[in-house]
């Protein structure tokens, strides 16, 4: 068990607390669901890209899935060896795509016409070969709040099928493209496997009729997203995950990629706030706790549930609204949600906050962000410090 109590004593709030040995667990538990196969897991950096997290990952033997050339660098210095790294996103800067074939990364991930033009480009002024793959958009529902789904046609990820098999053909002419990847990412937080099943299902055709074409693809990078349990989710089991992909992959020989984040490291997560105090306005009861929305987006930007739980109060319960100090209505954790009576100082532990919690974070209102702490084999340590105001006007202070 976790002492949140002494940990909000040691290092103050609001604060992120990660369970390293769950991300392990969750990490291995993945990794082994897939090992009838060639596998490779891609662990997607933007879910929760501190460094000491990432070296955890490092040393387990994870690939990365980023989407910047900041989350690319970030992985690399982490440990994570480049043959391993995967560089995804719609809207790459050429000085990124340069960066990304001179540091020789395993793949980038193409996911439009104009960005193939991009790639092309670049790469014969380097003189120099790019290893591609192209995300395919397999127009599939995902299930999922709009927001993250991502396998629609009205979404701006991928190339569809159609458009997809013409790349693959210009770039298997190219000399200076190199096509070793087909990629498809439908959304995240996917708690139904159909939706997986069928797009893998309709990616894997793609393959066979691209090797028909000659087309070497030796990597099958079936994306991240697989959902956990936020509130009340039936999640799909890591086993059934693998064996729904590898059914559609029968007779091909390829390295099945697979890129989670939130699997990973989400229900590994808690975010530490105090609360302040308590207010009422006519019949509305709100809990004011020195957490804001600019540590944790999640509930403001998604509507997002994350479980709430008083530390040491007891009592009575009754419905309040968890908000934090900064100037938006938006600023909540929580709305009608059950509570005991609290009082200045009392703590509060948000959960599952290990993924989209610190990554998605800002200075807004000019607030220091969270410091972050890792739990590992019954022990504590500070992951990153909390931010000063000094490190708030640092870029700036120069200018004056």
């Amino acid at each position: 068990m976790i002492n949140f109590k002494e940990l909000s004593k040691k290092y103050k709030t609001p604060l992120y607390v990660y369970d390293f040995e769950n991300i392990k667990k969750n990490y291995l538990e993945l990794k082994d669901a897939f090992k009838a196969r060639k596998s490779l897991v891609c662990y997607a950096v933007k879910a929760n890209s501190n460094l000491s997290v990432l070296k955890l990952l490092a040393e387990l033997e994870a690939g990365a899935d980023c989407v910047s050339m900041g989350e690319v660098k970030r992985a690399m210095y982490a440990g994570i060896p480049k043959y391993k790294i995967i560089f995804s996103g719609v809207g790459k800067r050429d000085d990124e795509i340069e960066e990304a074939i001179l540091r020789d990364i395993l793949m980038i991930n193409i996911e439009s016409e104009a960005e193939f033009d991009r790639v092309e480009l670049i790469a014969a002024k380097l003189e120099k070969s790019a290893r591609i793959s192209i995300r395919v958009n397999p127009d599939i529902d995902a299930k999922t709040h709009p927001y993250i789904s991502t396998g629609l046609n009205e979404n701006k990820f991928g190339v569809d099928t159609e458009n997809a098999k013409k790349l693959y053909i210009r770039a298997k002419n190219s000399n200076y493209i190199e096509p070793v990847g087909i990629h498809f990412h439908i959304g995240s937080q996917l708690t139904d496997l159909k939706p997986i099943e069928e797009a893998s299902s309709i990616v894997a055709s793609m393959l066979r009729q691209l090797k028909v074409l000659d087309i070497d693809i030796k990597f099958f990078d079936i994306g991240g997203g697989i959902g956990i349990k936020y509130e009340d989710e039936e999640t799909i089991k890591p086993y059934d995950y693998a064996q729904a992909v590898l059914a559609t992959l029968k007779g091909t020989d390829v390295t099945v990629v697979c890129e989670p984040g939130r699997y990973i490291v989400g229900n590994s997560g808690y975010f530490l706030t105090s609360v302040l105090y308590e207010k009422e306005n006519s019949s509305k009861r709100f809990v004011v706790v020195d957490g804001g929305m600019n540590d944790l987006l999640r509930p403001s930007l998604y509507k997002a549930y994350h479980a709430i739980e008083a530390v040491n109060a007891k009592g009575k319960t009754s419905k309040c609204d968890v908000v934090g100090p900064v100037c938006e209505s938006g600023d909540f954790f929580a709305k009608d949600v059950e509570l005991p009576k609290l009082k200045n100082g009392d703590l509060l532990v948000i959960k599952s906050a290990g993924a989209y919690g610190f990554t998605m974070s800002s200075n807004y209102n000019s607030r220091g962000r969270a410091a972050e702490v890792a739990i590992e084999e019954g022990n504590d340590r500070l992951i990153r410090r909390r931010e000063n105001f000094e490190d708030l006007i640092r870029l700036e202070k120069e200018y004056l």
